[in-house]
């Protein structure tokens, strides 16, 4: 998935209030950007960072720049902007991309299920079970190679778990997909020391029959595309 507009690079003065950043450009102007993420990004949001960040001309919008991703002194680089992973897995889906879920010929996404929840992807496809899938965005990296979920305490990401697990009881198929948005992870884990409740709420929905899958992606400044699949660790 190709970025709209081509992103410029920035450096990062500073996140807060979740969703703002002021960052400092090439030629040298400090403006506010946009940041499309409502997690910790611990890791992800210090200082003096190289970050890129894509520009729009939209009168509509108050920031002219959206901050992207982030590039790391090894050369690898993270998306930070949590909306990506649902358009690239949508592409993906609709173009069969996925093994484990390329029989599914019709992708719908954002449907009501479950208790006032919407689910990320409705695959259908006659001859076979409805299956739920919900895409969750991992960006938190601790050790090298190694990719963790979640950042931060999510106590609706447990929700979700057990709504899967229940369309699993109904005689659904019921998908948690971990999309890696870091192009130096090898593998990926549940960060239990964060969120153990979390973590065991995920143990209780394997057991039910909730089906995992993780997927790294391959990022540069001009697009991010789902690469192989990666094991969970």
């Amino acid at each position: 998935m190709r970025f709209q507009t081509p992103l410029v690079p920035a450096v990062l003065i500073g996140r807060y209030k979740r969703f703002l950043a002021d960052i400092r450009l090439d030629d040298g102007r400090e403006v506010t950007a946009h940041c499309a993420n409502p997690g910790s990004m611990m890791g992800l949001a210090e200082p003096g960072m190289k970050i890129w960040v894509e520009p729009n001309d939209d009168p509509k919008k108050k920031l002219k720049y959206g901050w992207r991703l982030v590039e790391h002194a090894n050369g690898h680089f993270t998306g930070v902007d949590t909306s990506l992973p649902n358009r690239a897995l949508r592409a993906a889906l609709e173009a069969g991309e996925i093994a484990e879920l390329a029989a599914y010929g019709t992708v719908r996404p954002e449907q009501k299920y479950g208790t006032n929840s919407r689910i990320d992807f409705l695959l259908q496809s006659a001859g076979l079970p409805d299956a739920y899938v919900e895409v969750k965005s991992v960006t938190l990296s601790r050790a090298p190679g190694l990719a963790e979920f979640p950042d931060s305490v999510t106590a609706r990401g447990a929700r979700h778990l057990a709504e899967l697990a229940e369309m699993v009881r109904l005689g659904h198929r019921a998908v948690l997909f971990y999309l890696v948005q870091r192009s130096d992870a090898q593998s990926v884990g549940v960060a239990r020391d964060i969120d153990p409740t979390y973590a065991a709420a995920l143990e209780h929905a394997r057991a039910a029959g909730v089906e995992v899958l993780a997927y790294g992606t391959d990022i540069a400044p001009e697009a991010i595309t789902i690469a192989e699949r990666l094991p969970l660790r």
